[in-house]
């Protein structure tokens, strides 16, 4: 695989089954590399078979997105927004093909789609923007921003404070486009994730509420009469973090997903509370798994009096099912060396995608416990490329910690030969590198390099006490090593066993890259060995006690760390890779965007800076226009532009 190969990937997802399990509607989204954008068509597939194959429902010209069925079955509603726009369009379209209807067209980003039971209404969060800033064309124009939150910005969205994103109403059989939707909430808080109680009277939602939300993290569940504006009502004890309602069948109970954003990482839990009564009951506890893999797509499902949901388990993402009222344990469904994506369920038929190391997201369709794969869109491209599959292998660290580990060979790697080594190192951290297609370790391995990729001490899919090893050694809760600790001998560990297990691994010709919390592992990796040649430290966290300032989520860090930075700055630079500067000497490419908010571009100007007057030769790429998100979803040519100056770098140094 090549880097101008981005160009060609394609990926399945959100499945929406039809409310007779018959059909089932999908995104299928791809890259226009010349016009340097994304396109995503809805698709629609039968269930069985027996139509012939799964078939483009929508054009693709445009970015159409979140297929939702009516209750009847015969439409589908969605969202559209066109190339280079920041309007989103709601949109109907019947079920058996013709022209779309536009019910509503909203100045800013819709981010969520749901029929009321009835059929005659959607509900939809939007961002609530103030007109009377963005209303103007030039931003000289616009008047004084005032910020009395921290969490006043977001990271590829941009300033939230002055357009929090509230729940509206719509009537379908309305006037159409130009339609006045129905807010249901106001403020200056965010609202995410609803569900309609089964008889349509109100609609569940998840928002911190609260005097303190903005720096607690706290989220409650609230319920808001779905045909009038209302103060909304709490349904759940503040303190954790809830997220992804959804209303049981019969409307007694919401199920959820629930973590604790007041000592972080802890694995993210479902359970249900009692409409009534308020009590809630946790389902997964004994499970001892993430239960919502990243990126998290759908809350917990109810498939009858049971929820189904997908759980992080070593590279794995997996879909199990646990019953509702916590009389049994959490029962593996949809198992494998592979990932499972977004799901849905409707009569008992299961619909999700899958990925694999050597395949893209595809469609997949469970009916009465036998699997069948129902899309095959990127074989093609899969088969053309030359994808390696990669080998997995366990490490020591020197604690006596076994690690997981892969290893990928160069393609048309020669026995006995021995190839330039690249460690690459996941975000997070609490997150995991596992059983999908990552372009970026293909194309490695086509440029003629070996890759090693592990889950170390901090990351998720393990155990709770596996991810959170890597917490402040100051901390009261669960002192752990702190970043730079374990994690770094569990890389260590994973590089002496892949010399001394593979040999294409060339011990002489080592490099080292990642972003994020992998960029920060990276930068620190080089402050405290010499033995890599050559290190690409991407939207890195180098200063952690500014970035506890500096970041969209400012004030989150002292919650893994354990302690503020304004009581302790001195833990804040100990974990620093900045305060080991002076040791770096290994040749370093820093990549970031200008536009990233989560890891400002000052945590990389810091490490230039200082690299340079120290007088190193470090090189700096700066993206223009682009979020923390520039590998994931930046500009396709900004994507391969990436790719080319790593391996370039790499060539030239290893």
């Amino acid at each position: 695989m090549q880097p101008v190969d981005i160009g060609r990937l394609i990926a399945v997802g959100d499945p929406r089954l039809s409310p007779d399990a018959a059909t089932v509607a999908f995104t299928v989204t791809t890259i226009d590399l010349d016009a340097n954008e994304y396109r995503s068509a809805l698709w629609i597939a039968a269930v069985d078979g027996s139509d012939g194959g799964p078939r483009a429902f929508t054009s693709g010209e445009h970015k159409d997105s979140t297929p939702r069925w009516s209750p009847d079955g015969r439409t589908i509603a969605f969202m559209r927004r066109e190339q280079d726009s920041t309007e989103t369009k709601v949109c109907v379209i019947p079920a058996g093909g013709g022209e779309a209807r536009t019910l509503l067209t909203w100045k800013d980003e819709v981010s969520d789609l749901a029929w009321s039971p009835d059929g005659a209404r959607l509900a939809f969060l939007a961002r609530d923007r103030d007109e009377e800033r963005y209303g103007q064309e030039k931003e000289k124009d616009q008047p004084p921003r005032r910020i009395t939150r921290l969490f006043s910005r977001l990271d590829s969205v941009g300033w939230i404070g002055d357009r929090p994103t509230h729940l509206f109403v719509i009537d379908v059989d309305g006037d159409g486009e130009g339609a006045e939707p129905l807010q249901l909430t106001t403020g200056e808080f965010e609202d995410g994730g609803l569900s309609w109680s089964p008889d349509g009277t109100e609609i569940v939602f998840a928002s911190g509420r609260h005097d303190t939300w903005d720096i607690d993290h706290a989220v409650d569940l609230y319920a808001v009469d779905a045909s009038t504006p209302s103060e909304p009502v709490c349904l759940t004890e503040t303190g954790p973090s809830y997220a992804r309602p959804s209303f049981s069948p019969d409307g007694s109970a919401i199920a959820f997903h629930r973590g604790d954003e007041r000592s972080v990482p802890r694995h993210v839990q479902v359970g249900v509370v009692d409409r009534a009564s308020g009590d809630v009951r946790i389902l997964t506890a004994t499970l001892d798994r993430n239960c919502a893999p990243y990126p998290a797509s759908r809350g917990p499902l109810w498939d009858g009096q049971d929820l189904l949901f997908a759980v992080d388990d070593s590279g794995n993402a997996h879909l199990y099912r646990v019953s509702a009222d916590g009389s049994g344990k959490p029962e593996l469904v949809v198992g494998g060396d592979r990932q499972v994506g977004p799901i849905d369920v409707a009569q008992g038929t299961l619909a999700y995608t899958v990925t694999t190391p050597t395949s893209l997201p595809e469609l997949f369709v469970r009916v009465d416990g036998e699997e069948r794969q129902v899309t095959h869109l990127g074989a093609a491209f899969c088969e053309r490329v030359s994808l390696v599959e990669p080998e997995r292998f366990t490490a020591t660290s020197p604690d006596g910690a076994e690690v997981e580990a892969w290893l990928m060979r160069p393609v048309g790697a020669e026995p006995g030969r021995r190839y330039p080594t690249l460690l690459n190192i996941h975000g997070g951290p609490f997150t995991q590198y596992g059983n999908r297609l990552f372009d970026e370790f293909q194309v490695q391995v086509a440029a003629g390099y070996a890759v090693i990729y592990s889950n170390p001490r901090g990351s998720s899919g393990y155990s709770e006490a596996w991810g959170r090893a890597i917490r402040g050694a100051t901390t009261t809760d669960d002192p752990g090593s702190g970043w730079g600790g374990v994690d770094y001998d569990d890389l260590m560990a994973v590089v002496d066993e892949a010399i001394s297990r593979f040999d294409v691994v060339d011990p002489d010709r080592l490099g080292v890259l990642g972003g994020s919390y992998g960029g920060y592992m990276t930068s620190w990796i080089i402050g405290h060995t010499d033995r890599f040649k050559a290190a690409v430290s991407e939207r890195a966290c180098n200063n952690l006690l500014t970035m506890e300032h500096s970041s969209d989520i400012a004030g989150a860090f002292r919650l893994e760390i354990g302690v503020g930075h304004l009581d302790d700055p001195e833990e804040y630079l100990r974990q620093s890779p900045i305060t080991y500067v002076r040791e770096m000497r290994t040749p370093l490419l820093i990549l970031h965007s200008e536009n990233d908010l989560r890891c400002a571009i000052e945590q990389a100007e810091d490490l230039f800076v200082a690299l340079r007057l120290l007088g190193r030769t470090p090189e700096f790429l700066r993206f223009p226009g682009e979020s923390h998100e520039l590998s994931r979803s930046g500009a396709p040519k900004h994507r391969v532009q990436r790719m080319e100056a790593i391996l370039d770098f790499f060539d030239r140094h290893l």
